[in-house]
């Protein structure tokens, strides 16, 4: 390996391990400044660290799921440990890099991916009331949150 950094003039490897300090520094504070670690746990207090999940999180705190189900009960892929945090990640970036930039909606709306979830983790939960009308992975399969939609928060 000191072979690789021989090609190099201490200038340039300077350069490099200040740029590559900078990155690892920016990084780290930005993880503490947003609470990273609070969105590795199944805590619903995570969701609500933004400003615009406030209402969600508050009607959710009143709802009757409050005692059954967190967010991620209902919001991640909940088949594995990988499928989860994998979910978990790109969400997290994708939310990160709207609220960095301000691209978001006043109205924050569900993606289709985060909604095939949803629905998915409804039936689920309430497999023994909904498995004759889900019929799950057909073309006929039932939305449940055309009607239910502002169940859970």
């Amino acid at each position: 390996m000191t072979t690789v950094f021989r090609s190099f003039s201490a200038r340039q490897l300077t350069a490099f391990f200040l740029m590559l300090g900078a990155i690892v520094g920016l990084g780290a504070y930005t993880f503490v400044y947003a609470n990273g670690a609070s969105y590795l746990s199944d805590n619903p207090q995570a969701c609500a660290n933004c400003h615009v999940m406030h209402t969600q999180y508050e009607n959710w705190n009143k709802s009757g799921h409050k005692h059954v189900a967190n967010c991620n009960d209902c919001h991640m892929p909940n088949n594995s440990f990988f499928a989860k945090y994998a979910a978990k990640s790109y969400n997290g970036f994708m939310h990160a890099s709207a609220f960095t930039i301000g691209d978001y909606p006043d109205t924050l709306t569900i993606t289709n991916f985060n909604r095939d979830v949803t629905l998915l983790n409804c039936v689920r939960c309430h497999e023994g009331v909904v498995s004759s009308m889900a019929k799950v992975g057909t073309a006929d399969q039932a939305d449940c949150l055309s009607c239910h939609r502002g169940v859970g928060h």
